[in-house]
Protein backbone atom coordinates (compact mmCIF):
# COMPACT_ATOMS: atom_id res chain seq x y z
CA UNK A 1 0.00 0.00 0.00
CA UNK A 2 1.21 3.52 -0.95
CA UNK A 3 2.21 6.22 1.56
CA UNK A 4 -0.29 8.98 0.96
CA UNK A 5 -2.84 6.08 1.39
CA UNK A 6 -1.68 5.09 4.98
CA UNK A 7 -0.91 8.62 6.32
CA UNK A 8 -4.76 9.41 4.57
CA UNK A 9 -5.85 6.24 6.97
CA UNK A 10 -3.62 7.66 9.64
CA UNK A 11 -5.55 11.12 9.59
CA UNK A 12 -8.87 9.46 9.82
CA UNK A 13 -8.02 7.00 12.05
CA UNK A 14 -5.83 8.69 14.48
CA UNK A 15 -4.10 7.14 17.64
CA UNK A 16 -3.62 9.78 20.53
CA UNK A 17 -0.28 9.20 21.45
CA UNK A 18 1.23 10.58 24.90
CA UNK A 19 4.15 9.85 27.58
CA UNK A 20 4.28 7.70 30.74
CA UNK A 21 6.97 8.67 33.05
CA UNK A 22 7.11 6.13 35.83
CA UNK A 23 8.84 7.34 39.23
CA UNK A 24 8.48 4.16 41.17
CA UNK A 25 6.62 6.26 44.40
CA UNK A 26 4.66 3.95 45.23
CA UNK A 27 1.15 5.52 44.00
CA UNK A 28 0.26 3.30 41.33
CA UNK A 29 2.11 -0.26 41.28
CA UNK A 30 3.34 -1.03 37.34
CA UNK A 31 3.56 -4.09 35.64
CA UNK A 32 5.50 -4.83 32.49
CA UNK A 33 3.86 -7.31 29.41
CA UNK A 34 6.39 -8.85 27.08
CA UNK A 35 4.38 -10.62 24.46
CA UNK A 36 5.83 -12.98 22.44
CA UNK A 37 9.45 -11.41 21.73
CA UNK A 38 10.77 -14.50 20.41
CA UNK A 39 13.23 -15.68 18.34
CA UNK A 40 10.33 -17.27 15.96
CA UNK A 41 8.51 -13.57 14.78
CA UNK A 42 11.96 -11.10 15.58
CA UNK A 43 14.87 -12.95 14.91
CA UNK A 44 16.01 -12.73 11.11
CA UNK A 45 15.36 -16.21 9.50
CA UNK A 46 14.96 -18.16 12.82
CA UNK A 47 11.48 -19.89 11.46
CA UNK A 48 8.37 -19.67 9.02
CA UNK A 49 7.03 -16.49 10.39
CA UNK A 50 10.51 -14.70 11.35
CA UNK A 51 11.59 -12.04 9.42
CA UNK A 52 13.61 -12.54 6.14
CA UNK A 53 16.00 -9.45 6.14
CA UNK A 54 16.52 -7.18 9.09
CA UNK A 55 13.48 -5.56 9.75
CA UNK A 56 13.51 -1.71 11.35
CA UNK A 57 10.53 -1.87 13.29
CA UNK A 58 11.05 -5.02 14.42
CA UNK A 59 14.53 -4.21 15.58
CA UNK A 60 13.64 -1.15 17.50
CA UNK A 61 10.75 -3.75 19.12
CA UNK A 62 13.12 -5.27 20.62
CA UNK A 63 15.33 -2.90 21.61
CA UNK A 64 13.40 -0.99 23.44
CA UNK A 65 11.81 -4.04 25.11
CA UNK A 66 15.18 -4.85 26.36
CA UNK A 67 15.55 -1.61 27.60
CA UNK A 68 12.24 -1.30 29.47
CA UNK A 69 13.00 -5.10 30.74
CA UNK A 70 16.16 -4.09 32.26
CA UNK A 71 14.84 -1.20 33.88
CA UNK A 72 12.10 -2.92 35.44
CA UNK A 73 14.28 -5.65 36.77
CA UNK A 74 16.93 -2.99 38.06
CA UNK A 75 14.14 -1.85 40.48
CA UNK A 76 12.59 -4.93 40.77
CA UNK A 77 9.24 -4.37 39.47
CA UNK A 78 7.09 -7.34 37.91
CA UNK A 79 7.62 -8.32 34.60
CA UNK A 80 5.68 -11.17 32.73
CA UNK A 81 6.93 -12.63 29.23
CA UNK A 82 4.70 -14.72 27.24
CA UNK A 83 6.83 -16.95 25.04
CA UNK A 84 4.49 -18.28 22.23
CA UNK A 85 4.96 -22.51 21.86
CA UNK A 86 3.17 -24.70 19.92
CA UNK A 87 3.38 -28.85 20.49
CA UNK A 88 4.10 -29.86 16.55
CA UNK A 89 0.64 -31.93 16.59
CA UNK A 90 -1.25 -29.67 17.55
CA UNK A 91 -1.42 -26.65 14.39
CA UNK A 92 -2.37 -22.89 15.06
CA UNK A 93 -4.60 -22.10 11.71
CA UNK A 94 -4.05 -20.46 9.48
CA UNK A 95 -0.25 -19.94 10.22
CA UNK A 96 2.35 -22.32 9.24
CA UNK A 97 4.08 -24.05 11.67
CA UNK A 98 6.13 -21.44 14.13
CA UNK A 99 7.84 -21.51 17.66
CA UNK A 100 7.53 -25.16 18.29
CA UNK A 101 7.98 -26.40 21.33
CA UNK A 102 11.61 -27.46 21.82
CA UNK A 103 13.33 -25.53 19.22
CA UNK A 104 15.06 -22.21 19.78
CA UNK A 105 12.29 -20.66 17.54
CA UNK A 106 9.92 -20.98 21.03
CA UNK A 107 12.78 -18.66 23.32
CA UNK A 108 12.95 -15.75 24.34
CA UNK A 109 15.83 -13.35 21.59
CA UNK A 110 19.05 -13.54 22.45
CA UNK A 111 19.23 -10.03 24.10
CA UNK A 112 16.13 -11.04 26.32
CA UNK A 113 17.23 -14.15 27.97
CA UNK A 114 18.72 -13.08 31.04
CA UNK A 115 14.96 -12.98 31.74
CA UNK A 116 14.40 -16.84 32.65
CA UNK A 117 16.73 -16.23 35.45
CA UNK A 118 15.59 -12.80 37.14
CA UNK A 119 13.54 -13.12 40.20
CA UNK A 120 11.24 -10.12 38.66
CA UNK A 121 9.85 -12.19 36.09
CA UNK A 122 7.42 -14.54 35.56
CA UNK A 123 8.09 -16.42 32.35
CA UNK A 124 4.72 -18.43 31.02
CA UNK A 125 4.70 -20.64 27.36
CA UNK A 126 1.13 -20.09 25.35
CA UNK A 127 -0.24 -22.02 22.38
CA UNK A 128 -2.98 -19.78 21.67
CA UNK A 129 -2.42 -15.79 19.79
CA UNK A 130 -4.60 -14.45 23.12
CA UNK A 131 -2.18 -14.84 26.18
CA UNK A 132 -4.59 -14.24 28.37
CA UNK A 133 -6.53 -16.92 27.60
CA UNK A 134 -3.02 -18.98 27.02
CA UNK A 135 -2.95 -18.31 31.12
CA UNK A 136 -5.32 -20.82 31.92
CA UNK A 137 -4.66 -23.75 33.27
CA UNK A 138 -6.74 -26.59 31.56
CA UNK A 139 -6.98 -28.45 34.46
CA UNK A 140 -8.78 -26.13 37.39
CA UNK A 141 -9.09 -22.95 35.07
CA UNK A 142 -6.69 -20.89 37.22
CA UNK A 143 -5.11 -18.13 35.49
CA UNK A 144 -1.61 -17.45 35.98
CA UNK A 145 -1.87 -13.85 35.06
CA UNK A 146 -4.67 -13.03 36.96
CA UNK A 147 -2.76 -14.03 39.82
CA UNK A 148 0.33 -12.26 39.22
CA UNK A 149 -1.36 -9.23 38.91
CA UNK A 150 -3.05 -9.58 42.11
CA UNK A 151 -0.31 -10.96 43.77
CA UNK A 152 2.10 -8.06 42.86
CA UNK A 153 -0.99 -5.28 43.35
CA UNK A 154 -1.01 -3.73 39.95
CA UNK A 155 -2.35 -0.97 39.05
CA UNK A 156 -1.13 -0.50 35.82
CA UNK A 157 -0.03 -2.36 32.86
CA UNK A 158 2.68 -0.71 30.66
CA UNK A 159 2.47 -3.54 26.94
CA UNK A 160 4.89 -4.14 24.57
CA UNK A 161 6.02 -7.05 21.93
CA UNK A 162 4.84 -8.87 18.97
CA UNK A 163 2.41 -8.45 16.60
CA UNK A 164 0.91 -5.24 17.24
CA UNK A 165 -2.42 -6.20 15.75
CA UNK A 166 -2.36 -9.73 16.98
CA UNK A 167 -1.35 -11.30 20.10
CA UNK A 168 -0.25 -7.69 21.65
CA UNK A 169 -4.11 -6.80 20.84
CA UNK A 170 -6.10 -9.66 21.60
CA UNK A 171 -4.71 -9.23 24.93
CA UNK A 172 -5.16 -6.15 25.59
CA UNK A 173 -8.41 -6.54 24.85
CA UNK A 174 -8.81 -9.76 26.98
CA UNK A 175 -6.63 -8.29 29.50
CA UNK A 176 -9.52 -4.84 29.49
CA UNK A 177 -12.21 -7.06 29.52
CA UNK A 178 -11.30 -8.88 32.54
CA UNK A 179 -10.70 -5.25 34.12
CA UNK A 180 -13.99 -3.88 33.23
CA UNK A 181 -15.59 -7.36 34.57
CA UNK A 182 -13.91 -6.97 37.98
CA UNK A 183 -12.13 -10.36 37.48
CA UNK A 184 -7.96 -8.21 37.51
CA UNK A 185 -8.85 -5.93 40.61
CA UNK A 186 -6.87 -4.08 41.21
CA UNK A 187 -6.00 -3.15 37.80
CA UNK A 188 -6.80 0.20 36.45
CA UNK A 189 -4.97 1.17 33.27
CA UNK A 190 -3.64 -0.67 30.25
CA UNK A 191 -0.79 1.62 28.16
CA UNK A 192 0.93 0.51 24.95
CA UNK A 193 3.78 1.38 24.37
CA UNK A 194 4.22 1.94 20.40
CA UNK A 195 7.78 2.07 19.44
CA UNK A 196 8.25 -1.44 21.62
CA UNK A 197 5.60 -3.09 19.41
CA UNK A 198 5.80 -4.29 15.95
CA UNK A 199 4.23 -6.70 13.33
CA UNK A 200 5.34 -8.22 10.35
CA UNK A 201 5.25 -6.93 6.64
CA UNK A 202 3.27 -8.77 3.99
CA UNK A 203 3.08 -7.03 0.55
CA UNK A 204 0.15 -7.65 -1.23
CA UNK A 205 2.20 -8.47 -4.52
CA UNK A 206 3.71 -11.29 -2.56
CA UNK A 207 0.93 -12.40 -0.52
CA UNK A 208 -0.69 -13.25 -4.30
CA UNK A 209 1.83 -15.53 -4.89
CA UNK A 210 1.46 -17.70 -1.68
CA UNK A 211 -1.64 -19.70 -1.28
CA UNK A 212 -4.44 -19.25 1.15
CA UNK A 213 -2.71 -15.85 2.33
CA UNK A 214 -3.54 -12.68 2.68
CA UNK A 215 -1.57 -9.19 2.60
CA UNK A 216 -0.55 -7.76 5.65
CA UNK A 217 1.48 -4.50 5.11
CA UNK A 218 3.65 -3.60 8.27
CA UNK A 219 3.17 0.02 9.00
CA UNK A 220 -0.59 0.06 7.94
CA UNK A 221 -1.46 -3.06 10.23
CA UNK A 222 0.72 -1.43 13.28
CA UNK A 223 -1.50 1.71 12.99
CA UNK A 224 -4.38 -0.30 12.95
CA UNK A 225 -3.79 -2.78 16.13
CA UNK A 226 -2.93 0.59 18.08
CA UNK A 227 -5.86 2.17 16.77
CA UNK A 228 -7.95 -0.94 17.95
CA UNK A 229 -6.15 -1.09 21.51
CA UNK A 230 -6.77 2.84 21.73
CA UNK A 231 -10.95 1.88 20.90
CA UNK A 232 -10.65 -0.87 23.49
CA UNK A 233 -10.03 1.90 26.39
CA UNK A 234 -5.91 0.99 26.26
CA UNK A 235 -3.87 4.06 26.29
CA UNK A 236 -0.99 4.02 23.92
CA UNK A 237 2.14 5.99 24.53
CA UNK A 238 5.09 7.05 22.18
CA UNK A 239 7.37 7.57 25.43
CA UNK A 240 8.47 5.85 28.39
CA UNK A 241 10.52 7.48 30.82
CA UNK A 242 11.79 7.12 33.84
CA UNK A 243 13.22 8.67 37.30
CA UNK A 244 12.34 11.35 39.45
CA UNK A 245 9.90 14.24 37.95
CA UNK A 246 12.47 17.42 37.54
CA UNK A 247 12.42 19.87 40.42
CA UNK A 248 9.86 23.34 39.90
Amino acid sequence: MVSPTIDLLKTELPVEEGRLHLNGDGVKTTGLVLVDVVNGFCTVGAGNLAPKVADKQISEMVEESVRIARLFCEKKWPVFAFLDTHHPDIPEHPYPPHCILGTDEANLVPALQWLESDPSATLRRKDCIDGFLGSIDKHDGSNVFVDWVRTNDIKLLLVVGICTDLCVLDFVSSALSARNRGFLSPLEDVVVYSRACATYDLPLHIAKTLKDTIAHPQELMHHIGLYMAQGRGAKVVSEVSFGAFPQP
